[in-house]
């Protein structure tokens, strides 16, 4: 299975296949933060959504009739066949086995009202305030959110570090103070992003 073969769907064309789907999601990774800014920065070569776990048997029921999805685990991929995931958090879906990848489905945690970063428990908000959304009504993930899973990350790729510094002009006082409180949690040996 090729993993690079990547003919990713736009923005919008994510937006209209969800628009029905009776759960809260959002877009996700680097397209999040040019949803934020109101342009594109840089080529994507994927898209990402956000779910939560609570919702992926909805998120199963809704796509599987049409679409092959597939659990992504340590350079794996095997076909979900709707099962309880419980450590997995990544999905990568395809119109057929034989097509180009168009997505990626991230389970994010939830406990009770808030949504919880998996890296670091700790850190948490209020699940209903995790998303943004456009003047086109596209949801999407805060931008300080999802600075915090590209800079908490085992490995930190040269796309964020070049994202990070990106957003830093677009971020508020309290957001830039949230995702430098969330870095220093998860890392108080210290994380080069930090050296701002």
């Amino acid at each position: 299975m090729d993993i690079d073969n990547w003919q990713p769907l736009t923005v919008e064309e994510v937006s209209l296949l969800l628009q029905d789907i009776p759960i809260m999601w959002g877009i996700a990774g680097g397209w999040a933060l040019d949803l934020h800014i109101g342009r594109q920065t840089r080529e994507h070569k994927d898209i990402d959504i956000i779910v939560f776990c609570k919702d992926q048997y909805k998120v199963y029921q809704y796509l599987s009739k049409d679409w092959r999805l597939y659990k992504a685990y340590k350079g794996t991929l095997e076909l979900w066949q709707g099962e309880q995931l419980e450590q997995l958090n990544d999905i990568w879906v395809k119109k057929d086995e034989h097509s180009a990848w168009a997505f990626q489905l991230m389970l994010v945690d939830q406990v009770d009202e808030d949504w919880v970063y998996r890296r670091h428990p700790a850190i948490r908000r209020k699940a209903n305030d995790i998303f943004l959304t456009t003047t086109d009504h596209i949801r999407y993930l805060r931008p300080e959110i999802q600075l915090l899973y590209k800079g908490g990350s085992s490995v930190i790729r040269e796309k964020d570090d070049l994202d990070w510094q990106m957003m830093l002009p677009h971020l508020t006082i309290a957001e830039k103070e949230w995702v430098i409180s969330g870095l220093k949690g998860q890392f108080p040996e210290g994380q080069r992003w930090l050296k701002i």
